[in-house]
């Protein structure tokens, strides 16, 4: 495999000097574009170290104009996969922190539940004391001291209300704020947990969802959904064309799922919906599905309103006892592959 320069020089018979430059400033472009990611990484999320980072500065390195055609296309896959699991960890570490806040601040309710409940109490004990003392003062032939006792007993009273008063209202108040952060809290959760464009579960959270079934060896299918030509449809019609078809697909998806069923997007065009439950259950739905979300939908274009027939390809696995996620993912994605009207139609 001949490296780029030479693939240049032989096609050219030596690479004329705008090639020559134009060939040096794309690389150079693409290895200050890799360095650039390899630092924001690490300020994005300082936490999971530098591995990530590590990673691309190695692809930096090994990025110059001696790299074969098949070498740099390599390089580029690899960049991609790795950025795409990068972006699953970001997401997974930051969830985990939010939990952990959360975890924090039920502590300080529970905290601020005890004072009150012991303040509660001592007020009452302090109260049996004040009884007590009223009870001496009613002694006939000590009319002085009984006078004292009571008025002493009033004011110990009043200071015991006042102090009863004030640590139910501190404990309100620092409820309430802390119900106002658990809230806050949970709906960032929602966000961190929701494809941004359409809504859906994204794919942190589907996968989460799959984890949690194999730990406990539940009985459930996935099937994987690709939209049929959708490249087709962007470069036609343009990607916020290609967007709103998204969000409409998601939308139909939806309304035609169960309630119990699991909706989300993977990435790109593609979809994934965890079933609860048996194969021939799981088969009737995607079934319905299928009638459901394929055909006619109207898209906004730069060139105007747009109808296209839209169909999409779904491939169906069940959970078998030992199968670890990507085992399972791999024969959904398969089945729908082996779906797909043709390998140049995706």
């Amino acid at each position: 495999m001949i490296s780029i320069k030479k693939y240049l020089d032989s096609k050219n018979a030596g690479p004329s000097p705008e090639v020559a430059g134009l060939l040096a400033v794309s690389l150079a472009a693409y290895r200050a574009a890799l360095a650039q990611m390899a630092h924001s990484s690490n300020n994005i999320c300082p936490g999971l170290g530098t591995g990530f980072s590590d990673q691309l500065l190695a692809a930096v390195r090994e990025v110059n104009e001696q790299m074969s055609e098949q070498k740099m296309v390599e390089s580029g896959r690899q960049i991609c996969q790795q950025l795409e699991q990068w972006g699953v960890e970001v997401g997974r570490h930051y969830q985990e922190k939010s939990e952990e806040v959360k975890d924090l601040l039920l502590a300080m309710l529970h905290t601020a539940e005890d004072v009150g409940t012991r303040d509660e109490r001592t007020a009452g004990q302090l109260h049996d004391v004040t009884e007590r003392l009223k009870a001496v003062a009613c002694l006939e032939d000590l009319t002085q001291i009984r006078s004292s006792i009571q008025s002493s007993a009033a004011l110990l009273k009043t200071s015991i209300d006042r102090m009863k008063e004030e640590g139910t209202a501190a404990v309100a108040h620092l409820r309430g704020q802390v119900n106002s952060y658990q809230n806050k809290l949970e709906e960032a959760e929602k966000l961190a947990l929701r494809d941004s464009l359409t809504g859906l579960l994204n794919r942190l959270c589907v996968e989460k969802q799959i984890e949690r079934r194999i730990a406990v060896a539940e009985s459930f299918c996935v099937t994987v959904i690709d939209i049929n030509s959708f490249k087709q449809v962007n470069d036609t019609h343009g990607h916020l064309a290609g967007d709103e078809l998204l969000k409409q697909f998601a939308g139909e998806l939806v309304s035609a799922s169960r309630s119990s069923d699991i909706v989300g997007r993977w990435g790109g065009d593609e979809f994934v919906i965890i079933f609860d439950g048996g194969w021939t259950e799981a088969t009737t739905q995607v079934e319905r599905l299928e009638k459901w979300v394929c055909g006619n939908y109207t898209l906004n274009s730069p060139t105007g309103s747009v109808t296209l027939g839209v169909h999409a390809s779904m491939g169906l696995a069940q959970y078998q006892n030992g199968d670890k996620m990507k085992d399972l993912l791999a024969r959904a994605d398969k089945a729908m592959y082996g779906k797909k009207p043709s390998a140049a139609a995706r």
